[in-house]
């Protein structure tokens, strides 16, 4: 994360923002399970299969449709010139964000979910680097241990403030989540709008960071 301008950041953080109110939300729909944390879902299969429960199908099946939401958002947007990669891979994210809205307000809730599960499996294809993930914006688990080897070397007498830019893209997450919770709380199935319509203000976002050529590797 380090390595990107301050404006990729900024968009890095706000996705991590989205992931979580997507998250928060398709939490309190499917009732306990997750749409973007799959270490959660793995655990929930794990214990379903123990205990012969029906909710390791419905995480088995949450985790099948995340990875097919990273392949579908990775050969898409692999398939444009590199400066268009980023926009591209949002257009796959808020195309499927807008049809888990749509799903949800003709009724189809398990059709909601599962176009929730792919969109956050899309994100995950927004910040490559030279083939790899290079800003997980759906999972937290790697920026807390990047975070803490940071505030290690602070502690050790580094000057550099390196461990902030992964506190805030921790905060994004937490406070989209709350976000997405009260959302979901107070509107219900609106709530889903709201995130379609700020994956879209985040489409335009990118474009405007990444109209100039990326270099090469980077996308």
């Amino acid at each position: 994360m380090l390595r990107y301008e301050r404006d990729k950041r900024v968009l890095a953080m706000g996705y991590a923002a989205l992931a979580g109110a997507v998250d928060a939300i398709g939490f309190l729909k499917s009732g306990g399970l997750f749409v973007s944390f799959m270490t959660g879902n793995s655990t929930r299969l794990a214990v379903g299969l123990a205990e012969t429960a029906p909710v390791g199908a419905a995480a088995a099946a949450l985790i099948a449709l995340f990875v097919t939401g990273v392949i579908l958002s990775v050969v898409i947007s692999e398939s444009v010139i590199a400066r268009y990669r980023k926009v591209t891979a949002t257009l796959v994210v808020a195309t499927v964000l807008i049809a888990a809205a749509a799903a949800d307000s003709f009724g189809s809730d398990r059709l909601a979910i599962a176009c929730l599960c792919i969109a956050m499996g899309a994100a995950n294809a927004i910040f490559r680097r030279d083939g790899e993930v290079s800003i997980g914006v759906t999972y937290m688990t790697g920026t807390l241990v990047k975070l803490g080897h940071r505030l290690a070397d602070a502690l050790r007498g580094s000057h550099e403030a390196s461990w902030l830019p992964y506190l805030l893209l921790w905060l994004s997450l937490v406070a989209g989540g709350i976000t997405g919770a009260l959302g979901f709380v107070l509107a219900a199935n609106a709530s889903l709008w709201g995130t379609a319509i700020a994956s879209m203000s985040l489409v335009i976002a990118t474009w405007w960071v990444t109209r100039e050529r990326e270099p090469p590797g980077i996308s």
